[in-house]
């Protein structure tokens, strides 16, 4: 009698609460420090490379937003390649070799040369945060995945916080040089935590993700879909603004405390950035309560807390400005949370080309209008800066209420 075959296994969800579900959060939570501890850690000695290499303030800017123009466009390319992969391979590859570039513009003897390691740099990460969310989307039950896109972008929060923080104390203390290698090889040990915690894709090895790739024209189709859907659009250019909002005032806000009536110093300018402790519990908070109350009114209020926190920074006090600098923060990881998990969402089975298409527009905000800060901040000063915030928050007021009034 001939046998009957075996029926296939059934698709399962990591479930919150699971041993699966708390190994990939603690591996996602070392990705999005990694990722965000090497991007980001230039940040806090923008004023010393001006004054080292003899730039400009928009000039020294030039070493992050290398980092994060190079990063958008290789998002684009790596969240859909990724279709089909091993994430966790290609994740952790690329966390290992951006570490090292990390460390190589360390060791850089001119401003040319840091900007080309620095600009690798990006390249590589691009392999890490599209990736990253493509995989929480698929392995991650649907009504979890608010709280859980929350929990990794809350690390993303702490690496942002901790690279600034601890490269701020570290050149302080031994130069930058010194502080841009400690942070590489402090990359390259989260690489190997990372790769030692993520379990394999199951459920897009269960899918047969390794079978076919996708051809060029399929992936064009795909990205023309999504940017066909209005809520992805919006969402789309709402991550270019509010992100590029973000980096221009922390860029510029170390430049205004070195100068009186402030005149901190560099390690003093550095704690500026645990204001990113106020986005580790904004982003799982914020995806939660949007799974529970809907995206687009947790996502408005996110925008008007970073708006009221911008006008809080043009008081003199520096109490003032740290308080805004914080309800800067805390709407901004409110209103990235609800974004990427909305994206995640919508995206059907093509999750992949979505997120490249999000966080393409997420760094390209942040390296063009990261550098576009600089002209206003060198033009008007901190008044400046506000204005050009408020102007671009506005934008992304007017695209959140879209969102709202079509129910979404």
């Amino acid at each position: 009698m001939q046998e009957t075959p075996a029926a296939p296994a059934a698709r399962t969800w990591v479930q919150a609460g699971s041993a699966a579900y708390r190994r990939v959060s603690a591996a996602l939570f070392l990705a999005g420090f990694s990722t965000f501890s090497l991007l980001y850690c230039v940040q806090p000695v923008l004023p010393e490379l001006a004054a080292y290499f003899g730039l400009s303030p928009a000039g020294s800017s030039l070493a992050l937003s290398a980092s994060t123009g190079c990063l958008a466009v290789a998002i684009f390319a790596a969240g859909a390649l990724s279709q089909g992969r091993d994430k966790r391979r290609l994740m952790f590859a690329s966390m290992a070799l951006a570490a090292l570039c990390n460390v190589a513009a360390a060791l850089a003897p001119a401003w040319g040369a840091l900007l080309a390691a620095r600009a690798l740099e990006g390249v590589l990460l691009g392999g890490v945060p599209a990736v990253a969310m493509a995989y929480l989307a698929e392995e991650i039950h649907p009504r979890g995945l608010g709280f859980s896109m929350g929990l990794y972008i809350g690390g993303t929060a702490f690496g942002g916080m901790a690279g600034r923080i601890g490269m701020s104390m570290l050149a302080d203390a031994w130069g930058w040089r010194v502080a841009l290698a400690g942070m590489g090889v402090l990359g390259l040990l989260a690489a190997v935590g990372f790769v030692l915690l993520l379990p394999r894709a199951q459920r897009a090895a269960q899918a047969g993700a390794a079978a076919e790739r996708l051809t060029l024209a399929q992936h064009l189709a795909a990205w023309r879909a999504h940017l066909a859907t209005p809520a992805l659009a919006r969402l789309f250019v709402s991550a270019f603004v509010l992100m590029g909002v973000f980096v221009s005032l922390f860029n510029y806000v170390g430049f205004r405390l070195a100068l009186p009536p402030y005149g901190l110093s560099q390690t003093q300018i550095g704690l500026v950035f645990a204001a990113y402790l106020f986005g580790m519990v904004a982003s799982p908070a914020a995806g939660a309560l949007a799974d529970r109350r809907g995206r687009a009114p947790v996502l408005v209020g996110g925008v008007l807390l970073m708006a009221v926190g911008v006008l809080l920074t043009l008081a003199a006090p520096l109490a003032a400005v740290m308080a805004g600098i914080a309800l800067l923060t805390f709407g901004f990881f409110v209103a990235h949370a609800v974004a990427s998990g909305w994206v995640g969402r919508l995206a059907g089975a093509a999750k992949g080309h979505a997120s490249s298409l999000y966080l393409l527009a997420y760094y390209l905000g942040s390296s063009v209008l990261g550098s576009v800060g600089g002209w206003f901040w060198e033009h008007g000063r901190w008044p400046g800066m506000a204005g050009f915030a408020l102007a671009l928050l506005g934008a992304a007021l007017a695209l959140a209420l879209r969102l709202r009034a079509a129910g979404r």
